[in-house]
């Protein structure tokens, strides 16, 4: 249910943990890569920004 959310062509706000530290990032998902187990995410910059899913706090639509 949730691989089956993230494959849709829209805007996602991604809380994530890199280093210790909580991150955000807003984009629409690039490619989910399930043997790599990453997910890269478009923002809104055009600039691509890999993340392990393991690293996901939580995911939300934006607003809009």
């Amino acid at each position: 249910m949730i691989l089956k959310e993230l494959a849709r062509n829209r805007k996602l706000v991604i809380n994530y943990y890199k280093n210790g530290l909580l991150q955000t990032c807003k984009g629409s998902v690039e490619l989910l890569n399930l043997h790599e187990q990453t997910l890269n995410l478009k923002d809104e910059k055009e600039n691509i920004l890999q993340i392990k899913l393991s690293w996901i706090h939580d995911i939300a639509p934006t607003a809009g």
